[in-house]
């Protein structure tokens, strides 16, 4: 052997062992790729900062398609940032709006696999890196570096981060880092909120093993084995199909209704059915991981017992458990649905108040807006008879966003917190645990860690309107607007003049999909926007509005008194022109959406910096 060749395999083998010990070094470690993981890793690393994810399954997308609750609820109308884009996939693939509107319980459904495929094709970056099968065995904080001990694929793997997001099911990062949670239902005596019970409890809801079945033909028996412990009186009203919300306590009994609730492309059906179904109660947050391991088993071994029912009692023997979905031996999926978590301790807490009646709290949270959702507050408590009984049908809201606040936490420096782990109350966790809003939250948590590694800034010091600029340029909603999308040419000006509260929305609850209007086409009253302005900027000067409509002459003198600058009347109009806005004189009423424009060019309110509480500087 020569020499050379003796001494290329000593400097080859030296190599090896250098790689096997060195440090990953990334600006942002995610711990879960599920539905929040992947919109923070996406919307991060096209920001332009490395990522690296560590997922324990072999998908993307958790809830979505690990979990198998591969139908969305609610933000059908704001198909905001990439809860929008993912969608459109769906529609391309499948054959657009119509074709997904399978199942009644959702205008988007779809299969996991595809949902899986879909995300991994989102996320192809070259700033992204995902470890599959891996996860985190330790992690401490070195000065403003995190150090992480990840198993990757049964090999140890070090890693150096400059932030940490942690996006795992149960919140899972910031209970082993000791971070301060809450688990369960709050009092309302600490929460301020009438529908809390009076004393706090530890009691989550219902979580879910989902099956996916498969229709086979007419003529198949797909019949499973008889679980052990089935009992067929357990699922005796499985096929009440009652809407809680009619206030009707008539049970409405229909079987076919009941089987087409979670109906999927291509002949499959998602089961996840509450009301005498496959919704089990335990709470796992706080167990290890074995005790974890052998309880969900149990939900499992529930969820097969009912579609034992169904095949056997309920007749459905042609639906049988869909064998071209889950990459695992009994074809069910990888993880459980949970419909809780821990809850961050954050800067701030979102309460029912605050969705409620977002404009009249002493703190203006929804300035601060990175997320939104529509859907009703929806609590999932039919297994667990120890839980206090609240009528969320009685609980009212709009539509609502979620605080950049609630992602981080109060005193833990290069941490985020996101998924179902946010800084809300019990009861406002039974809306923001739906898919577009942790989708959206994922996304708000990518745009905090990059704009903080881009900016050399720790999340709880950062720029709150830079991280909004950011999503505002990912078409990503701020406010809940229903009637002003991401393709109208105002979207962004009035998402920034909304989220400064000078011009308001009207929110009103309205059924599973809740809502607020902007009304860009209504004429404004120089009374609600002096009112606005006031709200807004502390010192500005007195001026006297009457109940007639604004226009550029009014505006002029509005901005005049606020005592930045001068406009001239005939600035405006020639502004508003430049905006297509044609045909203005002086008296002509201006409309709410060219008020936003106004505001937004003239005075810019959207630069003044606000603190986490919405307050400005």
């Amino acid at each position: 052997m020569s020499i050379k060749f003796t001494k290329l395999i000593f400097y080859s083998a030296l190599l090896t062992c250098y790689q096997a010990v060195a440090q990953v070094k990334t600006d942002v470690l995610i711990i879960g790729g599920g539905a929040s993981g992947t919109t923070a890793a996406i919307q991060s690393a096209r920001m332009g900062v490395k990522v690296l994810v560590v997922e324990e399954t072999e998908w993307l997308g958790g809830m979505l398609t690990s979990a198998g609750v591969s139908a969305i609820d609610g933000n059908h109308n704001m198909p905001s940032g990439l809860w929008g884009e993912f969608r459109q996939h769906l529609y391309d693939y499948y054959g657009g709006p119509k074709a997904v509107e399978t199942g009644w319980v959702s205008n988007t459904l779809f299969e996991p696999s595809f949902g899986n495929k879909t995300l991994k094709t989102m996320a192809q970056n070259p700033n992204l890196t995902v470890w599959y099968k891996s996860s985190l065995s330790n992690i401490i904080k070195d000065g403003k570096t995190w150090k992480a001990e990840i198993s990757n694929k049964g090999k140890k793997q070090n890693v150096e981060a400059k932030i940490v997001i942690d996006a795992t099911e149960l919140g899972d990062v910031m209970g082993k880092l000791k971070v301060p949670y809450r688990v369960g239902m709050d009092s309302r005596y600490d929460t301020g909120e009438s529908f809390a019970p009076e004393k706090a409890n530890n009691i989550i809801q219902d979580l879910t093993y989902v099956v996916v079945l498969k229709d086979f033909g007419a003529k198949a028996n797909k019949t499973i084995k008889k679980p052990v412990g089935y009992d067929p009186s357990e699922f005796d009203c499985c096929c009440d199909v009652q809407d809680p919300a009619s206030h009707d306590n008539t049970p409405k009994i229909d079987c076919s209704q009941m089987i087409t609730y979670g109906k999927l492309p291509n002949g499959k059906y998602m089961i996840n059915w509450p009301k005498c179904g496959n919704d089990i109660y335990m709470n796992i947050i706080e167990m290890s991981d074995a005790d974890r391991k052998a309880a969900l088993e149990k939900a499992k071994l529930h969820s097969l017992r009912f579609i034992y029912h169904l095949q056997t009692k309920l007749g459905f023997k042609n639906l049988g458990i869909a064998d071209d979905e889950f990459p695992t031996a009994d074809h069910l999926p990888m993880i459980a649905y949970h419909r809780e978590s821990r809850r961050l301790d954050g800067k701030v807490t979102l309460t029912l108040n605050d969705v409620t009646s977002p404009y009249t709290q002493k703190t203006a949270l929804y300035r601060t807006g990175i997320a939104v959702g529509d859907y009703t507050i929806d609590h999932h408590h039919l297994k667990n008879p120890d839980a206090p009984q609240i009528d969320f049908v009685k609980i009212k809201v709009p539509s609502y966003n979620i605080p950049l606040g609630a992602l981080v936490p109060k005193n833990t420096e290069g941490l985020i917190v996101a998924e179902k782990s946010v800084s809300v109350t019990n009861i406002v966790a039974g809306a923001s645990r739906l898919q577009p809003v942790v989708l959206g939250i994922g996304q708000a948590a990518g745009a905090l860690a990059a704009t903080a590694v881009l900016s050399n800034t720790d999340p709880s010091e950062i720029n709150i309107r830079s991280v909004q600029n950011a999503l505002l340029e990912s078409n990503a909603y701020l406010m809940p607007f229903i009637d002003v999308k991401p393709n109208d040419a105002s979207f962004k000006t009035i998402q920034k003049i909304g989220a400064t509260g000078i011009l308001k929305g009207t929110g009103l609850s309205y059924k599973w999909a809740n809502q607020t209007w902007f009304y860009p086409e209504l004429q404004v009253s120089e009374w609600d926007l002096v009112n606005g302005l006031k709200s807004f900027y502390p010192a500005f000067a007195e001026l006297h509005p009457s109940g007639n409509l604004v226009n550029a002459s009014f505006m002029a003198g509005a901005i005049k008194a606020i005592g930045q600058k001068e406009v001239s009347i005939s600035q405006i109009l020639d502004f508003l022109k430049q905006q297509k806005f044609n045909g203005l004189t002086a008296e002509s009423q201006l409309s709410r959406r060219m008020v936003a424009h106004v505001l937004d060019h003239f005075l810019d309110p959207f630069k003044t910096e606000i603190d986490f509480t919405g307050k400005t500087k």
